[in-house]
């Protein structure tokens, strides 16, 4: 697999070469082209004189000199940042501004990809083939030993890459624009890159130390009966369960990767269609997100399909008398999740503090203190918001939608085994596998919405402004059609058997009632969130009567957002669990087990749209960042005005994508608290199906979960304060100490406030973290002493269970409220800048900015790191397990 990626990676970084060495030979006729600037800046002037006489041609003058001005200060201002930010993130700044160099003698762009990826790059072509051809075969051998359903998974997966590739190729061969279009795109992509290289760096760190540790405890835990019974050793065990974490934890670091590649490269390209058309503005962010979605979840699916098949192939599974069973395979693949849950966390936390603290720190300063635009070049934290939008909301939620769908998948293998196995199923394959089934139709129905969105308007079109939001709902719609037909088929295909004939049946409802979930999911957030709707107008209502009232308003609807939610999801889990217990499915005692079964297919069907959802989400940050290129090269109003209206669209988008992952997390951290408890019944020996609050032990457990959920977040929240503060200080010495910022004739240190977020980030990213991972171990330790003592040999096991069912509730809650209320503040700020309540620079629109202050560490950085701690206490606590029974 990785092989393959390699493969992909050359043959899209060798169009992206050969675009930017074009680009790169016009960047260096840099005076030829401030002077052409000009020669269009005069002709524009005889055309103003024409038509509106003598004195507005004196003011064209004016607005054309202070234009070209600008254009040549944006540009060297530019490139001397890129000199600086060259060196490594952590040593950008040594000195002082007057220190540095003022003069940029070459444009040429420095790689600052990985090692590996430098390595890859300058092998020959033909190798990358060979290696992409080996791999398929050999991928294609393990699945042929295994079943033809992996090798129907197999296909598709395939298949998918090469589309994403084709993607790529049509993306990166959309021409740049002009240079200081390029010059500023280059910036945020060494900006970007660097901080990605130290962060995971840091992250890969941490994770060959759990790597370690989780070695050291399975050496010495105890194993199931089962796992006895088929021969399979303690370090077997271990070597296996280290394998999958560090799989899931390198795939989970490839994808963040992926994200923001495409995002770095995109979104110029982005900037210059907007000089042309929104509609092929709007199809060259969405085919870059879909690049990226469609690779993410192919990744997620084929990681899970080749562990399976793989250790089914080498561990002899239903070989014979001794061997392992299918139904106990899944539970080797907790390990994958984990992987994938801890490097998500973390990513999440460090890009979110990055972004939001740069984002913080420049709307502070320089729209309310200086009352500049939001992407001005005079403001020094621009360029580092800029680069937070790639490694904040592209990298980070790459890993966040790999690690969502993974979990998702292992949780219902696992239950789809275990129900197998109590209903003694003759062939269990078809229960177990049917996830990555899900995902691989996924991947079709997403790629047709992709693809449906055309980059020309319909001539027949009655609409003179088209809606952004209209277009990807169109595509959505498509996509959410050829889901239910695809589901209902695979529920057909996969889950039909002799012993309950029309238990496929039911579990097809179930999955519908999945994508009605998942739609209904989408609405709720579009409503609290789009400024089309009432809330956030009520929001940006308040605003006009000052800071306090806007941020009463905005926490008031993120509180009232709670309650749709919550409702949807109640009734979408006790509908599917009826519908599959009464399924027909048996159990050798003669109860009905479908029940979890029902559940975990509704989760399926929730995510059978995620690849377009994925494409949804990175479409936000894409456009954002276009719009931020176009600011800073003073293009057109025109211009600024289709980017503006994408980045609201990016805004509602990535809101949706956020309630859908919250709806899907609530989801899978039930399967994922169902798996726990089936564990610890194989461990023990002991029944465990209930969990009673009223022992003191287990309320406590509760109780600390409840509290966790709340320390991270106000903890996450706290980083982004700290952070935003040391770059609010930068940003008005800047200012004060260099006055001619604000007349364009002092350049801004932009690399002096990316080095600061820089650090900042990656050091307060540890402490929430590492809550995170040592709270339910510890819990469950203590308690299980303290059993010991008592008598009670569960007492751990039930401490954690306690802790783990609070968490995800309140968990589920807190991320509502967060991410709502953070959107509709944004999104009540863009709507008075659409020209409301006074428009821009106005009293209303200072409040706004206020509470989108307030909201943004809300929603970009605890808010969605909050669903990726529900899941990921539930896969650690799949892996420790253990450690909270009884030897």
């Amino acid at each position: 697999m990785i092989a393959a990626w390699s493969g992909v990676a050359g043959s899209i970084f060798s169009v992206e070469g050969t675009i930017t060495e074009r680009e790169t030979r016009a960047v260096r006729h840099g005076q030829a082209n401030d002077q052409a600037f000009e020669e269009r800046v005069a002709e524009d002037n005889v055309k103003w004189a024409f038509c509106c006489g003598k004195t507005e041609l004196e003011k064209r003058k004016d607005r054309s000199q202070d234009a070209a001005r600008r254009h040549r200060f944006v540009a060297s201002s530019t490139a001397v940042m890129m000199d600086e930010d060259r060196k490594d993130v952590e040593a950008a700044i040594l000195g002082g501004y007057q220190e540095k160099s003022k003069s940029f003698s070459s444009l040429k762009h420095k790689a600052k990809a990985p090692w590996i990826v430098r390595f890859a790059l300058r092998l020959d072509r033909r190798i990358y083939y060979l290696l992409t051809v080996l791999t398929v075969l050999g991928l294609f051998r393990v699945g042929s030993l295994t079943s033809p359903i992996i090798v129907f998974v197999f296909t598709i997966c395939t298949c998918s890459i090469g589309l994403a590739v084709y993607l790529a190729q049509w993306v990166l061969a959309k021409d740049e624009g002009p240079p200081e279009m390029s010059e500023i795109s280059d910036a945020i992509r060494d900006g970007a890159e660097g901080f990605f290289r130290t962060q995971y760096g840091t992250i890969s760190k941490m994770a060959v130390v759990l790597a370690i540790a989780i070695m050291g405890i399975y050496t010495f835990r105890k194993s199931t009966p089962e796992q006895e019974s088929s021969g399979l050793g303690r370090s077997s065990l271990a070597s296996i369960t280290v394998l999958s974490f560090m799989l899931g934890a390198i795939c989970s670091g490839v994808a963040g990767y992926i994200g923001m590649w495409v995002s770095v490269r995109a979104n110029v390209r982005v900037s210059s269609a907007a000089r042309r058309s929104a509609r092929e503005a709007l199809q060259i962010a969405l085919r870059a997100g879909g690049f990226s979605a469609l690779i993410v979840v192919a990744m997620t699916v084929l990681g899970v399909a080749v562990l399976y098949s793989t250790f089914k192939v080498f561990l002899n599974v239903d070989g014979g008398h001794g061997t392992m069973k299918t139904t106990e395979l899944p539970l080797l693949l907790v390990g994958y999740g984990f992987g994938a849950s801890f490097v998500a966390l973390f990513a999440q936390l460090g890009g979110g503090i990055y972004t939001k603290a740069a984002d913080v720190g420049a709307d502070l300063v320089g729209k309310v203190e200086q009352g500049i635009p939001e992407d001005d070049p005079r403001n020094p934290a621009v360029i580092a918001d800029l680069v937070g939008d790639n490694v904040g909301d592209c990298a980070a939620r790459g890993a966040d939608l790999f690690e969502s769908i993974a979990a998702e998948i292992i949780s219902a293998m696992i239950l789809g085994g275990t129900m197998a196995k109590r209903c003694k199923l003759e062939d269990p394959s078809g229960f177990i596998l049917f996830p990555l089934v899900v995902h691989s139709f996924d991947l079709v129905v997403s790629a047709v919405g992709i693809m449906s969105i055309k980059g020309t308007r319909d001539p027949n079109s009655k609409i003179p402004v088209e809606d952004p939001m209209a277009v990807l709902q169109k595509g959505y719609s498509i996509t959410l059609l050829l889901a239910v037909v695809a589901f209902v088929g695979s529920t057909r295909w996969l889950l039909y058997t002799e012993q309950a004939p029309t238990a496929w049946l039911h579990f097809a409802l179930c999955g519908l009632v999945g994508i009605a979930t998942a739609y209904l999911f989408v609405w709720i957030s579009q409503y609290y969130t789009d400024y089309k709707y009432e809330p956030v107008r009520n929001v940006a209502l308040a605003s006009t009567t000052g800071h306090g009232t806007n941020i009463i308003a905005g926490v008031g609807l993120g509180l009232e957002s709670t309650a749709m939610p919550v409702l949807v999801i109640s009734v979408s889990i006790i509908l599917t669990y009826w519908l599959g217990k009464t399924s027909g499915l048996i159990d050798s005692d003669g109860a009905p087990t479908g029940g979890l079964f029902g559940t975990a297919v509704a989760t399926m069907g929730m995510l059978s749209t995620a690849g377009y959802v994925l494409t949804m989400d990175m479409f936000g940050p894409i456009a954002d960042n276009a719009g931020g290129i176009v600011e800073m090269s003073q293009q057109p109003e025109s211009v600024r005005d289709i980017t503006d209206l994408l980045d609201a669209v990016g805004n509602t988008t990535k809101a949706t994508t956020k309630g859908f992952a919250i709806g899907s997390a609530a989801l899978a951290a039930f399967l994922l608290f169902s798996a726990y408890m089936d564990e610890v019944s194989s461990f023990s020996g002991i029944p465990f199906t209930t969990v009673d609050i009223a022992i003191p032990e287990v309320f406590v457990g509760g109780l600390l979960g409840s509290m966790l959920i709340f320390l991270f977040s106000a903890w996450a929240c706290a980083a982004v304060g700290r952070t935003a503060q040391e770059v609010v200080k930068e940003v008005r010495r800047q200012f004060i100490e260099r006055p001619g910022i604000m007349t364009y004739q002092e350049k801004p240190d932009y690399a002096r406030c990316v080095s600061i977020v820089a650090s900042a980030s990656l050091r307060e990213m540890i402490k929430p973290g590492a809550l995170a991972v040592f709270s339910p171990i510890a819990t469950g330790i203590t308690f299980r002493v303290l059993g010991q003592y008592t008598e009670q040999p569960l007492l751990g096991a039930k401490a954690v269970a306690g802790m783990l069912m609070f968490a995800t509730v309140v968990g589920i809650l807190m991320a509502l409220f967060l991410n709502t209320a953070g959107g509709a503040w944004d999104n009540a700020k863009k709507y008075i800048e659409s020209g409301a309540y006074g428009g821009k620079g106005s009293e209303t629109h200072k409040a706004a900015v206020t509470g989108d202050t307030v909201g943004d560490p809300f929603k970009d950085t605890a808010g969605p790191s909050i669903h990726v701690l529900i899941k990921m206490l539930a896969t650690i606590t799949l892996v420790m397990a253990p450690l909270f029974l009884e030897g």
